[in-house]
């Protein structure tokens, strides 16, 4: 009789349990979005303008009326939705029947998709609607046309190769850009006659870019003539734009005596250095103020840069416990004594050999004095 009794139970319990799964399983019915309102078919963006595009469709129904999730897909123009480029939940983590999406986001699916940046190309997009299962994929999909941006997506790190760049073409020697925000990159370097590119990495297969026009093109190399010279280069990757300023002086400024004492010579990697050079407080009056002067030439106009600490006031002298970021050197104002550095006490009177280092590997821009 307990054997009965427990059978009865257990099969009590299956039949309770089936029925309460298939009562939960129907309530995870939705059904296809049936219609998309915006962008309109064909709609066109040009991803250049700081905007967003928002997509737009008829709310999916819920067998038990309640709340509906939904995804927007993306594919390449030919695509049939079933390995999409991107798929993104809809605006309020899935909730709302639109998405809004920035142009900057939007350029990435449209990389994604594979059409290269300044291009005119298309994207098909549907939704799908569910509730965590059950997928219901729309029937219907509309195309977009977008002119995609001049930027790139941008890499962790950038290096500069070719025959025309201080290494060569051994690409394990290439010099390295120092990132110096989220999307730019800066490089102080020499060119001389001959090609030079920029690869995103030593080993394996790197993404490769290049100069053309003034603007960032990808897979090609850029023709450098003329005398070697010595450039900053900078790249913004979201941009795609490309600045380069030929360093043409580096000088020693010593406002006690209104002089450029002496100047710097490049000798690679991002490094000046003078040799041999004495150093005295005495002026007109006794002071230990400095800062650098960079002679530039933007095109056809010549212009100074200064460069000096990054206090405006520095106070006493260092010694030998200042820490190294008091010789940090960033842009300054062409002003006599503000921004200045100091010496140390104990190099008056004697003979140094500096070094001013922008290359990457230092932690900020620097320099040294070294007494002989």
């Amino acid at each position: 009789m307990k054997n009965i009794y427990s059978k009865l139970v257990l099969i009590l319990c299956a039949v309770f349990l089936v029925s309460c799964d298939n009562d939960e399983m129907s309530h995870t019915n939705v059904s296809a979005v049936n219609a998309l309102y915006s962008p309109a078919n064909n709609k066109f963006f040009d991803l250049n303008a700081q905007s967003s595009a928002v997509f737009e469709w008829e709310a999916a129904k819920a067998e038990d009326n309640g709340v509906v999730l939904y995804d927007v897909v993306f594919d390449k123009e030919n695509g049939d939705f079933s390995k999409p480029v991107y798929v993104m939940p809809s605006d309020g983590a899935g909730f709302q029947k639109t998405l809004t999406l920035p142009f900057s986001e939007l350029n990435k699916i449209a990389t994604l998709a594979g059409i290269p940046a300044e291009t005119v190309g298309k994207l098909k997009w549907t939704v799908h609607s569910s509730k965590g299962i059950n997928v219901q994929k729309s029937a219907v999909s509309n195309t977009i046309e977008i002119l995609t941006a001049s930027g790139f997506p941008t890499p962790d790190q950038l290096f500069i190769t070719g025959t025309g760049s201080e290494k060569g073409t051994t690409v394990a020697d290439a010099q390295a850009f120092k990132k110096i925000g989220t999307t730019k990159f800066e490089i102080y370097t020499k060119l001389s006659a001959g090609t030079y590119k920029f690869i995103t990495t030593k080993n394996g297969t790197p993404e490769v870019f290049y100069i053309n026009g003034g603007k960032l093109k990808q897979d090609g190399e850029t023709t450098y003539t003329g005398d070697a010279k010595v450039y900053r280069i900078v790249i913004d990757f979201s941009a795609g734009s490309t600045t380069m300023t030929e360093i043409t002086k580096v000088e020693f400024w010593y406002p006690v005596y209104q002089q450029f004492p002496f100047e710097y010579t490049y000798t690679g990697g991002g490094i000046w250095k003078a040799t041999n050079k004495p150093i005295s407080f005495q002026g007109s009056w006794v002071d230990e103020r400095y800062k650098f002067r960079f002679t530039v030439v933007n095109g056809t106009t010549t212009s100074f840069e200064w460069f000096g600490s990054v206090n405006k006031d520095n106070g006493s002298r260092p010694t030998d416990a200042t820490p190294a970021s008091f010789w940090y050197m960033v842009p300054a104002d062409g002003s006599d004594w503000d921004y200045t550095f100091k010496f140390k006490s104990e190099i008056d009177g004697k003979n140094v050999n500096s070094e001013i280092n922008f290359s990457a590997a230092a932690t900020a821009y620097t320099h040294s004095f070294t007494i002989l």
